[in-house]
């Protein structure tokens, strides 16, 4: 499984962000995408994470309200709309994708395939 993380930037406080995670190669029909942050001397943390037969859906407590994760079956791609983004949203941002799995999850050990980050900066 390769993914394929996209849609960073630089935006000001109170704007918008959509990221694209795409997935190709073997895929399987039961696994889950999970987005994480990690920001220059912190350790990597769960944002949000999607099922990908099921749409379940799971947010981080610092995110929940603002963003929104969905998912294209068919273009195997799932996204991460942030809003409201704040300075402290200010990290590379990595999609992962745990395989074999009906549930979200959030320790980061628990997932198979990363993608190589792509980065968003909020200016205040």
């Amino acid at each position: 499984v390769q993914l394929q993380a996209s849609g960073g930037g630089l935006v000001q406080a109170g704007g918008s962000l959509r990221l694209s995670c795409v997935a190709s190669g073997r895929t399987f029909s039961r696994y889950a995408i999970g987005w994480f942050r990690q920001a220059p001397g912190k350790e990597r943390e769960f944002v949000a994470g999607i099922t990908w037969s099921g749409g379940i859906t799971r947010y981080a407590d610092s995110v929940r309200g603002r963003s929104t994760i969905s998912r294209d079956s068919a273009k195997n791609t799932v996204y991460l709309q942030m809003n409201s983004l704040k300075p402290e949203d200010t990290a590379v941002y990595y999609c992962a994708a745990r395989l074999l799995t009906l549930v979200v999850v959030v320790p980061t050990e628990n997932y198979d395939y990363w993608g190589q980050g792509t980065q968003v900066t909020v200016s205040s």
